[in-house]
């Protein structure tokens, strides 16, 4: 007669935050769905569905695979971001990049190899709609 139903809270990826604490050391490859916050050392590989966060006093050497990045400690490496890498000014950041958007603060240090992934977007698309046919007589 009575239904008693009980409303579970609804655990989204974007609640799940996994944390590699200051002075803490990780050796190996990681996957998570979750976001990731480093303010330890991390040697290896980390992919992730979610944000990866490089505090400032987090150091990674290795390969890292994310949707969102967001650097104020060191890294060193290969990473891929599918959508925004955001580098702090107190950052570090050597090795290979590859991303979609690109923030860089002040006083960040930048020396990587990058490579920018998405639609291209025409500089001068008014070019294009001005093609002109030639006639010879």
């Amino acid at each position: 007669m009575f239904n008693s139903k009980e409303k579970k809270p609804v655990k989204t990826k974007a609640m799940e935050r996994n944390v590699v604490a200051k002075n803490t050391t990780i050796v190996g490859d990681i996957k998570s769905d979750g976001d990731f916050r480093i303010d330890g050392t991390l040697e290896g590989t980390l992919k992730t569905q979610g944000r990866v966060i490089i505090g400032v006093d987090g150091f990674v050497k290795g390969n890292v695979e994310a949707t969102n990045a967001d650097i104020e400690g060191k890294f060193s490496g290969t990473l891929q971001v599918s959508k925004t890498l955001t580098i702090k000014g107190t950052a570090n950041i050597s090795g290979d990049v590859t991303i979609g958007k690109l923030s860089i603060e002040p006083g960040a240090t930048f020396n990587a190899t990058c490579a920018m992934k998405g639609a291209l977007k025409e500089m001068n698309p008014s070019n294009e709609s001005k093609k002109t046919s030639e006639k010879t007589a």
